[in-house]
Formats: structure tokens, C-alpha cells, sequence
């Protein structure tokens, strides 16, 4: 595919072609469902799969043509196993890669617009080659003229004025996909809070000043620990669109992962990552929720870098004592405490049983249940989401508040991380001491 310079623009255009993209997904699913009822079980299901992996190629294909705000919210959607099936979303992950960059024309106007001036006259020198491009901006290297080495973040121009009509036109393509879950999947979707929830999300990740913010509060949260790296941010040369922050080097994650790196360095990284992750839910009460392996850097001490902050969500009080509990529970194995936990955190009504519930967690959380050296690969996600999915089906346990949607996309990713470094370790004792230093910071009274 021939890399493109320019973002699609023009309301009617883009409407065309996210309007035909939903129309061919929709009417490809209903003639797989009209070609099954004549085939038998296994040609049948092999029809679908096929389907899927088809729809994902044509969605990721005109999300690159796009790009902006609809391939940042097919991103978002690659994050919902529990909307599509496993096929599907390995290649809608695709968006997540690298794309072109824009010229750099467009960009020198853009920070002209922003900043005052042109980058020529704001820093001692501008790489005009943009060194990471994505769905919503690119990112260029940069000195300042006291010699600072940065990384300078420019949002693509008029990305933000394709944002409300890609909203509507997503609803369509979310439709068929509440379809495809509730037919196929046996998933119960409620289009209206994944459509507010990616709205939501979207325009957070299009302000550059909020990602600042979150910038330097998770550097002020993460302060005391000397393995995680945090950029800071150059504040006069930032702006709503225009983010220019220190420059951090290190390895890529992706590079970590490949066969033939050092085995201490993935099992650090393994550690490192996972009680990163579960710190920031059970201590920080705050959540770094883009699992996306282009998001970090290793560094050579060795250090774990985060680069984008665009996406971050803070728990309320009462919803981090309530994560506190439930880990505590999970960790003792206090059913009553847990079904509490779960009633706390929105997932239950006071009235339900929640035994249901308890089982879909023990599926869900064997990695962190089992008292030994645990091999990830063990772990098959796939069936065990499907094996918890039954069990919510049958007993109607569709309750999904919006905090555990964020929760999940980055256990998720969390969980494909942990497959790929391949590290056998004893992920509970890692869990275990993540709750204590929990407890000992925030507290916690048994029973409270």
C-alpha cells in the first residue's frame, strides 16, 4: 500500500468511506450466516473465521487510508476481546504499528500555528524526519538551544475536526460488531457506553496539554522508584497540540521480546512490568491504561521507560479500596469478601449470588492463584475467556462499569506481554507483595 503524506479530509468523504466500510462488514457477516445454515458445523465455522479475518484486513486497510481519528478509535477497539473474536483482533492490532509520517511542511506550519514560530527559529536543530508517526501524530527529534536533547510530539492538522463525524459513523460499524458478539459470542454489548467511553477517551488523547499533566503527575508517582522513567516536560514549547518533552533512549520493547535477547533482562522486564501494572491499581490508584509495546523503552541500566500519557485513568477513592479488597480476597481465597469486593466495585448487585462471579474469577486469575513457578504459555486466554463468557451468559452477569473496562484492556495486554517474554516465575508471590506494599501505604482495615 503506497504510504500517504496527508490526512484524509472532507466530511462527505470520510462519511462515504467509513459508511461503505460498515455496509460491506455488515453484509459479508449476513451472507456467512445465510452460507452457514447450508453448510455443515466445521465448514460452517471455518466460513466464519475467515469472515472475521477478512472484515479486520478491509477495517485496518481503511483506517490507514484515514488515519486520525477513526484508525485511533479502531486502536481502541482492538482492545475489546469481549466484542471480537480472537482472529479478528490480532489484525485490527495492526493499526497499532508505525505508519508514515506526514510532510514535514505540514508539520513545521502546524508548530508555526502552535508555538509562535517556525522549529527552526524554537530549537537549535529539528530533525524534519519524524523518528515514530501514529494515528493521531508523529514525533521528530529536536535540541533545545541549551543543548537539551527532546522529543517534540506535533498533532497531525484538522485531526481534531474529523473526530465528531468519525464518532457517528463508528456507530455503525460498533451495530454490527454488538451483532456479532451477541450472536456469536454470546457477549451482551451496550453500544452507547463503548461509543461514550472511545468519545471520551478520544478527545482526551486529542489535548496535549492534559497528557502533559499526566506526564508529570506520573512522574511525581513514580519518583521513588529508580527502574521507571518518566520524560519531562519542556512547558513553553507545549501546547495543546504541540507536546515537547525530554528525550529518553533505550531499546524499544518490541526489540526485548524477540528471541535471542538476554534471559536476565526478560525476566527483570516480566517483573518489572507487572508489578508496574499492579501497582498503579492496588497503590497509585491511577492507571497508565495503553498497554501498547511502542509505549516503552528499556534502557541499557536496565530502566523502563513510558513515553505516552494520552491515555490515563484515575480511580475514585472508593473504587481503589475496593480493588484493594478484592486483590486481598483473591489473595486469601475469602469468598465472602470477594462477592463484598465485587458488590463494591460495581460488578454485582447486593442482591445477586455471587459465586457465578467467583468462578469467572479463578478462570480468569489463574496465573496469580497458583503458589509456583507459572509458565504464561500455560495460560490459554482464548478459552478461558470463552469458559468465563459461558458462565456470564448463563447467569446474566453483564454489569461492566466504566473503570473495569480500562482495568481489563490493560490486563489484557498485560497478559499478551507476559506470553511473549515466556518468563516461568511465580507470578503470585510478585502479586502478593504488590498487595502488602499496598496495604502498608494506603491501609487497610480487615473488614473495612
Amino acid at each position: 500500500m503506497a504510504s500517504r503524506k496527508t490526512l484524509t479530509t472532507g466530511r462527505a468523504r470520510r462519511a462515504i468511506t467509513i459508511g461503505g466500510l460498515a455496509s460491506q462488514v455488515g453484509s459479508s457477516y449476513l451472507w456467512a450466516s445465510v452460507r452457514q445454515l447450508l453448510q455443515g458445523k466445521e465448514e460452517g465455522n471455518k466460513l466464519l473465521i475467515e469472515t472475521h479475518i477478512r472484515n479486520a484486513q478491509r477495517i485496518v486497510e481503511r483506517s490507514k487510508q484515514l488515519r486520525g481519528a477513526f484508525m485511533k478509535l479502531v486502536q481502541m477497539l482492538s482492545m475489546r476481546t469481549d466484542m471480537l473474536p480472537a482472529q479478528a483482533v490480532d489484525i485490527l492490532k495492526l493499526t497499532q504499528s508505525n505508519v508514515p509520517p506526514m510532510d514535514y511542511d505540514m508539520i513545521s506550519e502546524q508548530i508555526r500555528r502552535e508555538l509562535g514560530a517556525p522549529p527552526e527559529r524554537l530549537f537549535a536543530s529539528f530533525e524534519p524526519t519524524a523518528f515514530a508517526a501514529a494515528s493521531l501524530g508523529q514525533v521528530h527529534r529536536a535540541r533545545l538551544k541549551n543543548g537539551t536533547e527532546v522529543a517534540v510530539k506535533v498533532q497531525y492538522p484538522g485531526v481534531d475536526k474529523t473526530v465528531e463525524e468519525d464518532l457517528r459513523n463508528l456507530k455503525l460499524l460498533l451495530q454490527t460488531f454488538s451483532a456479532l458478539a451477541r450472536d456469536m459470542m454470546r457477549q451482551k454489548i451496550e453500544v452507547r457506553k463503548i461509543y461514550l467511553e472511545l468519545e471520551e477517551r478520544l478527545k482526551e488523547e486529542l489535548d496535549y496539554q492534559l497528557e502533559a499533566r499526566n506526564m508529570t503527575y506520573f512522574g511525581k508517582l513514580l519518583a521513588d522508584d529508580d527502574e521507571v522513567v518518566i520524560p519531562r516536560v519542556i512547558e513553553n514549547l507545549s501546547s495543546r497540540k504541540v507536546l515537547t518533552m525530554t528525550y529518553l533512549d533505550g531499546y524499544p520493547l518490541a526489540d526485548v521480546l524477540a528471541p535471542g535477547v538476554d534471559q536476565q533482562l526478560k525476566e527483570w522486564l516480566a517483573r518489572k512490568y507487572f508489578s508496574l501494572v499492579w501497582r498503579q491499581i492496588l497503590e497509585l490508584g491511577v492507571l497508565h491504561t495503553d498497554p501498547h509495546p511502542g509505549n516503552y523503552l528499556v534502557s541499557y541500566e536496565p530502566k523502563l521507560a513510558i513515553l505516552d500519557f494520552g491515555s490515563i485513568r484515575r480511580f475514585p477513592e472508593t473504587i481503589q479500596r475496593a480493588q484493594l479488597k478484592f486483590a486481598v480476597a483473591v489473595l486469601e481465597n475469602d469468598k465472602k469478601a470477594m462477592g463484598q469486593a465485587m458488590v463494591a466495585l460495581g460488578h454485582l448487585s447486593p442482591k445477586q449470588d455471587p459465586e457465578p462471579m467467583i468462578e469467572m474469577v479463578r478462570i480468569l486469575f489463574e496465573p496469580i492463584l497458583v503458589d509456583r513457578p507459572y509458565d504464561p504459555n500455560e495460560y490459554d486466554s482464548v478459552a478461558k475467556a470463552r469458559a468465563a463468557s459461558e458462565i456470564a451468559f448463563a447467569h446474566k452477569l453483564y454489569n461492566s462499569p466504566p473503570h473495569s473496562v480500562f482495568v481489563l484492556r490493560v490486563l489484557i495486554g498485560l497478559d499478551g506481554l507476559m506470553k511473549q517474554l515466556g518468563v516461568v516465575t511465580n507470578y503470585r508471590e510478585i502479586f502478593r507483595q504488590c498487595v502488602m506494599r499496598a496495604i502498608k501505604v494506603r491501609g487497610l482495615e480487615k473488614g473495612a
